[in-house]
């Protein structure tokens, strides 16, 4: 399979909501109520979240034959060589084929300089969970957040680059 990793342009703005609605309703199906999911998804995803995220962080799409199929977002902590890795999402159909992996290798290679990146995953996360602990990212700590009114026991991991 060939893909591409690009940085992500306004026009890409509803494939990525695409994107993260099928990958969080793939993911979180059984862990978090599909209301809340669709509540987050509304607010994180909006058109004028997706232009924010533009302007004040890195987003990368792939693609396989010109169609978006993932894609991450970046975010440098200033003045102190961290970013925050806050969404890396993939069709089910493209998880397990290097995407993911090609995806986050980008957000390295433009943070230059950075030399730790940080994850929140679900612990009921398997799949993310596994992906993470597999590009080198260890559990720091695990705490219980409230997620649009819904108890999340959420992970924090850091990656040292």
């Amino acid at each position: 399979m060939t893909y591409v990793v690009r940085e992500v342009n306004v026009q890409d703005i509803a494939a990525v909501q695409e994107v993260a609605k099928e990958a969080w309703h793939d993911t979180y199906k059984g862990i978090i109520p599909q209301e809340v999911q669709k509540n987050f998804l509304e607010q994180a995803y909006s058109n004028e979240m997706m232009e924010r995220r533009l302007e004040h962080s890195h987003l990368f799409v792939a693609e396989v034959d010109d169609r978006v199929v993932g894609f991450a977002n970046l975010s440098p902590v200033k003045h102190q060589n961290e970013a925050e890795l806050g969404a890396i999402y993939l069709l089910p159909e493209h998880q397990g084929k290097g995407v993911g992996t090609a995806l986050l290798q980008r957000g390295i290679t433009i943070l230059d300089g950075v030399k730790k990146i940080y994850i929140c995953v679900e612990a009921a996360n398997e799949k993310g969970k596994r992906f993470y602990k597999a590009k080198g990212f260890a559990a720091l700590e695990q705490f219980e957040e409230d997620f649009e009114g819904y108890n999340l026991q959420t992970i924090r991991m850091v990656l040292h680059i």
